[in-house]
């Protein structure tokens, strides 16, 4: 097939599967953005008197057909099609002829991606926060059922001062809900329109519209001066991976709270066979494998965030093809935090604490007392704190 950019010499296969990569198939989830845009596309260049109405209604409905076809599993991205846009632009001009061949003016597949990523991301940032919403939620609901179960509260992974369940897991819900509130923060750096920068320079001759289509594809503001677009590139990106990684490491350290709690030596808590898996030689285990991911993917996240950073730094202005590396780690991080956003709520439902397994030490109440002497006599509270300390040892 022809490639947007043949211009007749033969391309060495080796380049394309270097090239392309992996890259065509992580855009298999951004067809039915490219799809939106293009049509915004299309409809501003009618409207700007570069496309017929009759090229415009064609275009339309073929990028529609395409669209729903590609949701219905009917065709993919292949590796000749190099990527998304290419597969198409080629699929739409086999279908319409030449009108197909019009939707590219004004514009280069450098915004044509960008535009569908940000599109993505959208959506993308709206799931991540209503998933960490959901996982605060279920511990708002476990706090409710175990409201009556105390626990050590522990420092230095020593029993310190008396806590409970719902202090535990409300501790969780307000972060998990914080986290929730700076993902949606990166709607603002994600909410620029690129469209119309085309490769980075405008389209010098052409009578564009980009107000036009960032009003059609309900962005914030359009993206100028359009030399910022590309410097912009790994910025929103980064942004929701650093967001995804506090959340993630959140989520780590409430599995790791439950990996301790479900020992044996603790027992605080039963994970029932649902959400425990077998062992291969030990009959008699059941193993918590899923909070033991979580807390290892924590690690994941980070790592996408450092892929993701590292790929942009010290780059020279303008588009470089490095940036097409940004897709992996982006859709990586994302996948995992809706992974384990999803499974966490049934696995906090299911929790249930021992309270008969729960003993605290007698002297976890020490610090109370201390507190009672200053306000009941009047003591200095280091003068207290030596009293009771003195108690305690003697």
């Amino acid at each position: 097939m022809t490639r947007l950019w043949d211009k007749g010499a033969p391309l060495d296969d080796r380049v394309l599967n270097y090239t392309a990569g992996e890259d065509y198939g992580l855009d298999e989830r951004l067809v039915r953005y490219d799809v939106q845009a293009s049509i915004a596309h299309a409809e501003m260049l009618q409207a700007q008197k570069l496309l017929s109405a009759e090229d415009l209604d064609t275009i339309r409905s073929g990028l529609t057909a395409l669209a729903d076809e590609h949701a219905r599993g009917l065709w993919h991205i292949e590796l000749t099609d190099e990527d998304g846009q290419t597969a198409l632009e080629w699929r739409l001009t086999e279908r319409i002829g030449a009108a197909g061949g019009r939707v590219h003016l004004g514009r280069s597949r450098n915004d044509q991606v960008l535009t569908a990523i940000r599109l993505y991301l959208r959506d993308a940032i709206d799931e991540l926060s209503a998933g960490a919403t959901n996982v605060a939620e279920a511990l708002d609901r476990l706090a409710t059922r175990e409201q009556s179960t105390t626990l050590p509260g522990y420092t230095h992974m020593q029993q310190a001062m008396p806590s409970s369940v719902p202090l535990w897991a409300g501790g969780f819900a307000a972060e998990v809900r914080d986290d929730a509130e700076s993902l949606r923060t990166v709607q603002r750096r994600n909410g620029k329109s690129p469209l119309g920068s085309a490769a980075g320079y405008g389209t010098p001759g052409l009578p564009i519209d980009r107000e036009a289509t960032r009003a059609k594809l309900r962005f914030a503001v359009a993206q100028e001066p359009v030399t910022a677009v590309q410097l912009s590139r790994g910025k929103a990106e980064s942004q929701l991976l650093f967001e995804i990684t506090l959340l993630m490491q959140d989520l780590g350290r409430f599995a790791a709270d439950t990996l301790l709690f479900f020992t044996q030596e603790f027992g605080f808590l039963e994970l029932p066979e649902a959400f425990t898996t077998g062992s291969s030689i030990m009959p008699q285990k059941r193993n918590p494998d899923v909070f033991e991911l979580i807390r290892g993917r924590s690690a994941s996240a980070q790592a996408c965030l450092t892929e993701a950073l590292s790929i942009c730094a010290k780059l020279p202005s303008g588009y470089q093809r490095d940036l097409q590396l940004l897709k992996f780690p982006l859709f990586r991080g994302i996948d995992l935090a809706l992974q384990t956003l999803d499974i966490l709520p049934p696995a906090i439902d299911a929790m249930r604490f021992r309270p008969d397994r729960i003993k605290l030490d007698p002297a976890i109440h020490a610090a109370e007392e201390a507190n009672r002497l200053v306000v009941t006599e009047g003591i200095p509270f280091r003068e207290a704190y030596k009293r009771v300390a003195a108690k305690l040892k003697g």
